[in-house]
């Protein structure tokens, strides 16, 4: 437990002296936090009733999509995780750790978020508990599927890819930059699959006492179940060096992590 405790420790200080990390963790998420509380909010005033909710999703997902993924891949390709192998360190605490760190991460992030986001006029949780909660349901999810591509890609071009497959449509019709309500039935329906709709839905609800498209708890179900699923898969389809061609199992497999959003969008 020590040791595991203290390569958590030297992983959060990597976060703050690795470019990359520094970015994808912290600069990038409140770059645009910033930005869009002194733009967007101007441009479109109902911004302000969304804002800290959707800022603390952009952290989840910077993190955890994007910054996560590269690291697992390059620490594969250098020979970092053989070395591990032969030191007795189980694959379940190399897939726990830098989700571990995403989690604490985006916990840090979203706290400055929701403390300064009266300054641009955000709105603050009516239920702070419920914030906590899903927030820690949201950043599990994020993680745990960062975790996953990073697994499942071969280099670092391809956890691009597909971490972009899950962003770029969460930035579109995931209710984060526009209310879920303006969309047409089909890209609402889409949008279930989506875990930054889920969480969206789930802060709606819960923390914020506003209506919400999908029901609350249900959404908050799904952010749970999309998490403990990614992180099973991950672990499982783990590969301890880049010249296996796959883990336990063929890594078609990770597609499984989609299946809660899947039940979701049937149930629609």
């Amino acid at each position: 437990m020590n040791a595991f405790a203290r390569h958590v420790a030297f992983e959060l200080k990597t976060g703050l002296r690795s470019p990359s990390g520094l970015l994808m963790g912290y600069l990038f998420p409140l770059g645009f936090y910033v930005m869009l509380g002194l733009v967007m909010t101007r441009v479109n005033p109902l911004f302000t009733e969304t804002m800290i909710p959707a800022m603390a999703i952009v952290a989840g997902m910077s993190s955890g999509l994007l910054g996560l993924p590269g690291t697992l891949v390059e620490s594969r390709v250098a020979g970092i995780f053989r070395s591990f192998r032969v030191n007795g360190v189980p694959a379940l605490a190399i897939v726990s750790i830098p989700v571990l760190v995403t989690l604490l991460q985006v916990l840090a992030v979203t706290a400055v978020i929701a403390l300064t986001g009266p300054l641009f006029g955000g709105a603050q949780p009516v239920a702070w508990g419920a914030f906590l909660g899903v927030t820690l349901a949201m950043a599990l999810a994020f993680g745990a599927l960062g975790a996953l591509i990073g697994v499942v890609s071969n280099d670092s071009r391809a956890t691009v890819l597909y971490s972009q497959l899950l962003f770029l449509p969460a930035m579109l019709i995931g209710g984060l930059m526009m209310p879920m309500e303006m969309l047409p039935a089909s890209a609402r329906r889409a949008a279930a699959l989506l875990p930054a709709s889920q969480a969206m839905q789930a802060y709606h609800g819960l923390a914020f006492d506003r209506p919400a498209v999908f029901d609350a708890r249900a959404s908050l179900a799904v952010l749970l179940a999309t998490g403990i699923a990614a992180f099973a898969l991950a672990v499982y389809l783990f590969r301890w060096d880049s010249r296996n061609a796959t883990g336990h199992g063929p890594r078609a497999l990770a597609l499984l992590a989609l299946l809660p959003g899947l039940v979701a969008m049937a149930l629609l």
